[in-house]
């Protein structure tokens, strides 16, 4: 399950880059699923400045971490 990865890379960057979860099966979420070519979930995508790193099914904590700081 992602909920306690995400969990923990929210905490893991507080005060440092927001984290934004969205749920595919609302409208808003999957609107952006589509634009952004999402084909599995969960999917966890970091964007600064373009992107930077894409998971897919299992997430790995500190690599997301290690890409989502300067």
């Amino acid at each position: 399950m992602a909920r306690p990865a995400v969990d923990g890379i929210e905490r893991d960057l507080k005060d440092q880059v927001p984290v934004v979860r969205l749920n595919v099966r609302e409208n808003v979420g999957a609107t952006l699923a589509s634009r952004l070519g999402v084909r599995g979930v969960p999917t966890l995508i970091v964007w600064q400045d373009g992107e930077r790193l894409r998971l897919v099914g299992r997430i790995n904590r500190s690599a997301v971490v290690q890409a989502a700081t300067p």
